[in-house]
C-alpha cells in the first residue's frame, strides 16, 4: 500500500461515522482512530502521524504472526486476560441506555457475559472464562477489536 492509497483511506475514514478502523495486510497494520484514547501497540511502530481534519491517530505497524495465532485465554500473574475470539466492534453494555455488563471491581462468574462483539450484524456474547474480579477493561465502548486482542483482565 502506497502513501496515496493511505491518504485516500484516511480521507474516507475522516468523512465516515466510524470511530475506529483497522486494516491488516502482509504484516502491515493500519489503525485509524477518532477516539481520545491511545490504542495499545502490538508491534514495532513504523510510522506515526496526527493528520489534520480531526483524526487523532494513525499508526502503521509491523505485527507479529504470533499475535494472530489462536490461543486460550492468557493466564499471567495478574490474572486471566479474556481475548477476543473474532474481529468486530466491542460493546460494553447491552444497549446505549443500559449499564455496562461489567466494570472494574465487579465479581464475575464463569460463563457470565463481559461484553458483546458485533461482527457482520451478529451480536456475539463474550463469556468470562473463570470466576474472579474484573481488574481492568482493556477496550473502550464501540472500539474495533482484533482477533486475539485482550478485552478484560480478571483476577
Amino acid at each position: 500500500m502506497n502513501n496515496t492509497e493511505i491518504k485516500d483511506l484516511m480521507a474516507q475514514f475522516d468523512q465516515s461515522s466510524l470511530r475506529e478502523f483497522s486494516y491488516t495486510n502482509d504484516g502491515i497494520q493500519l489503525v485509524f482512530s477518532k477516539n481520545e484514547h491511545k490504542a495499545e501497540s502490538v508491534g514495532s511502530s513504523i510510522q506515526s502521524a496526527t493528520p489534520a481534519g480531526g483524526m487523532s491517530e494513525l499508526r502503521v505497524e509491523a505485527i507479529s504472526t504470533a499475535r494472530v495465532a489462536e490461543r486460550a485465554p492468557e493466564t499471567v500473574s495478574e490474572g486471566t486476560v479474556v481475548d477476543s475470539p473474532l474481529v468486530g466492534v466491542a460493546y460494553l453494555s447491552p444497549s446505549p441506555d443500559k449499564a455496562a455488563f461489567v466494570s472494574v471491581g465487579d465479581t464475575v462468574k464463569k460463563g457470565q457475559t463481559v461484553m458483546i462483539i458485533e461482527a457482520m450484524k451478529v451480536m456475539n456474547e463474550i463469556p468470562a472464562p473463570c470466576d474472579g474480579v474484573v481488574a481492568e477493561v482493556l477496550v473502550a465502548n464501540e472500539a474495533v477489536v482484533e482477533f486475539g486482542q485482550g478485552l478484560v483482565r480478571i483476577v
